[in-house]
């Protein structure tokens, strides 16, 4: 009887487990397969009925969280840019590229066309600007001009060509010290040294007797001059617009050493581009 009694409080037993278990996890599941798979008193499920139903976090969660919240990448240093790593970052990074190859050999063409660029500028050709109407209309105000210095070694000055001179000693005191400066001029050599010059017959120009024709003059004189003789190592210079022109028929000869260069040709603007009139 005691045995038959065991058999039947075990049976029952396991009814009422079979019958409490779905209830747990799935009602859409066989109890016969949950009650293999899914165990019903877990660690895990006695802690979290034990703590009112909501499973803690365990004190050292950061251990088991490498990188919690997400956001520890990125940022090494304060919000405000100060970090060490930043300090000094362009210095470094200028200092890395003129150490490479590359860098150095930027630099080495930078000084190279700079040092070019000075000798033309000195010694060779350099650009010039018109800011007045003295030459009008072979130049117009705005005209920019290229100046070659080499030939001015080589061959002497003649007439009819324009030259670019730095102001002589009697430009100065007529004008004063405040508009000379650094201002270099340009004019027409009219005649060079040992020619007789004079302005007469209604302003038209006489070299050693010869009247001149000047298809580039915006108009005849309304002075006379002359007739004077022109001292070797010097020429004498007038404006091609002959009645707005501070030029030579008022301060005198221009010493041969003052003339920075011949004008060569107009580059801008390019409607004006050319040597037209400048020979």
């Amino acid at each position: 009887r005691r045995s038959n009694a065991v058999r039947a409080l075990s049976a029952a037993a396991a009814a009422g487990a079979l019958l409490v278990a779905p209830a747990e996890v799935s009602a859409f599941a066989p109890a016969t397969r949950l009650a293999r798979t899914v165990p019903l008193a877990s660690p895990s499920h006695s802690r979290l009925f034990a703590e009112g139903g909501r499973d803690k976090r365990p004190e050292d969660a950061s251990a088991s969280d490498p990188n919690p919240g997400g956001l520890s990448e990125w940022s090494t240093g304060s919000d405000d840019g100060d970090s060490p790593s930043n300090s000094g970052g362009f210095l470094d990074t200028l200092q890395a590229w003129a150490q490479s190859p590359e860098g150095r050999g930027d630099i080495q063409t930078y000084f190279f066309s700079l040092t070019l660029a000075l000798v033309l500028r000195v010694a060779i050709i350099e650009p010039r600007y018109i800011p007045s109407l003295s030459m009008y209309p072979t130049f117009d105000v705005g005209d920019q001009l290229a100046v070659e210095k080499v030939t001015k070694r080589l061959r002497p000055f003649e007439r009819r060509e324009v030259v670019v001179f730095n102001p002589p000693q009697a430009f100065k005191d007529i004008v004063g010290s405040s508009r000379t400066g650094k201002e270099a001029l340009i004019k027409r050599i009219v005649a060079v040294g040992g020619d007789e010059v004079e302005v007469k017959n209604g302003g038209r120009l006489y070299v050693n007797g010869q009247l001149q024709d000047e298809p580039y003059t915006a108009e005849n004189a309304e002075y006379e001059f002359g007739p004077v003789e022109v001292p070797f190592g010097n020429v004498l210079v007038l404006g091609d617009n002959r009645n707005h022109s501070l030029d030579g028929h008022i301060w005198g000869y221009l010493p041969v050493e003052n003339v920075i260069g011949r004008a060569c040709f107009v580059y801008w603007p390019p409607w004006h581009l050319g040597s037209e009139g400048l020979y």
